[in-house]
């Protein structure tokens, strides 16, 4: 666990899936509670980090996993090693859930990551496109190149996307930390279970920016 952060040349801040998608702004799609209410503490933290890294949900409208025609959400899905369940359609390419939430500027970041863009593909972690961590979209890769040894994390869902992205991080050797204002999460008992999986694998888990802006 960090308790001092390193230089800003070191660090990177990365904003996971933070799309209008998983707000309520979408409310046919994914919405998370409070979802549209991160910005400003992703931006804060970014204001920390040399990098900044985005990733989002890019999904077809033909994709195996949409639920309906006697799927139903969260059932499991056959034949198709890189999706578990069906889920409702949401982050389709060009809709509004496809875009940013209001107060992120796409231009801002310097490395952007779009994944489930193919239609047998629904990955969760940002790092690789594949369910078995195999099949890389580059992320780990950019960070290494640049130096960076910690990562700031944030974005939605705290209990799905998020968690993967980190523990991917993790698993990759970087220092990680995860904001928790930065984030919001779909259940309560969901979200626990993501945050004590973090911590055993030693995540740095802060309130708010205000808190990373005293390990300085």
């Amino acid at each position: 666990m960090l308790t001092k952060l390193p230089a800003q040349n070191k660090i990177a801040a990365f904003d996971i899936d933070a799309q209008n998608t998983f707000t309520p702004v979408c409310p046919d799609e994914l919405p998370v509670a409070e979802g549209d209410q991160i910005v400003e503490e992703l931006n804060a933290q970014a204001a920390l980090a040399s990098l900044r890294i985005g990733s989002r949900d890019a999904h077809s409208s033909q994709a195996v996993w949409i639920a309906g025609n006697g799927h139903p959400v969260l059932s499991p899905v056959n034949g198709y090693p890189d999706v578990d369940v069906y889920w409702p359609a949401h982050a389709i390419v060009g809709t509004k859930g496809f875009e940013f939430i209001t107060g992120l500027d796409p231009k801002n970041y310097d490395f952007q990551v779009y994944k489930g863009i193919e239609i047998d593909k629904h990955p969760y972690g940002a790092c690789y496109h594949d369910l078995a961590n195999t099949l890389s979209t580059g992320a780990i890769e950019y960070l290494r190149e640049h130096g960076i040894t910690t990562v700031i994390c944030g974005g939605l869902a705290t209990d799905y996307c998020v968690k993967n992205t980190v523990l991917q991080l993790r698993a990759a050797g970087f220092e990680v930390i995860l904001n928790l204002a930065a984030c919001r999460g779909i259940a309560p008992d969901t979200v626990a279970a993501a945050l004590e999986e973090m911590r055993t694998h030693d995540v740095t888990i802060v309130e708010n920016t205000a808190e990373l802006k005293k390990m300085l």
